[in-house]
């Protein structure tokens, strides 16, 4: 059903880069902003999700040596699900309740942040930034996810930066608390 595939050339992303644009995810909706934005990082990578061979989701993760030191790594970066195209999964319509959020029932959860976190060295310190943007859902994860997550001590406030082109909070990603937290609740495959 799920599917996560490292980004790669020969993926046809046309309807998923089209779906992103038209649901006004703009970060999502070409290879441009999506893939090509992370040239100049020194370590990237990028993932598509798949749901029943339909391409649905993306995330990414890259170095984050020039605002947090040696060794950190910035993940959850350009996080989409086009829920739309979910219809047929019992979570397809509400992914960002405070309970699916909380217990990790969301794709997000379940397959982009594991694929960042087994990208990174195992001593790769892991951040995540927020902004309050109204682009895609970047402020609902500033107010509602980060949030939450700083509650279950997953997530902890580190600074505001300006960071490609905006004001933007470092979180603290502990993915060993993030895995363990996981593990506590149905996994999806």
């Amino acid at each position: 059903m799920f599917k996560i595939k490292k980004y790669s050339h020969d993926l046809d992303l046309d309807s998923f880069y089209k779906e992103a644009h038209k649901r006004g995810f703009t970060n999502n909706s070409s290879k441009k902003v999506l893939i090509d934005c992370f040239d100049c990082e020194k370590e990237k990578q990028v993932w598509i999700l798949y749901y029943q061979n339909v391409p649905v989701g993306s995330v990414a993760a890259h170095s984050f040596f020039d605002v947090m030191g040696g060794n950190s790594y910035r993940i959850a970066v350009r996080t989409c699900v086009l829920t739309n195209l979910l219809t047929n999964h019992m979570y397809g319509k509400n992914l960002r309740t405070k309970n699916v959020i909380m217990h990790h029932q969301n794709p997000t959860a379940q397959f982009l942040i594991p694929a960042c976190i087994n990208w990174v060295p195992d001593s790769g310190s892991t951040y995540i930034t927020t902004n309050n943007l109204e682009a895609g859902t970047q402020s609902k994860v500033d107010k509602i996810f980060a949030p939450l997550m700083e509650q279950k001590g997953i997530m902890n406030k580190e600074k505001i930066v300006e960071y490609r082109g905006a004001k933007q909070t470092v979180w603290k990603f502990n993915k060993q608390k993030f895995l363990a937290d996981l593990s506590l609740y149905p996994r999806w495959c």
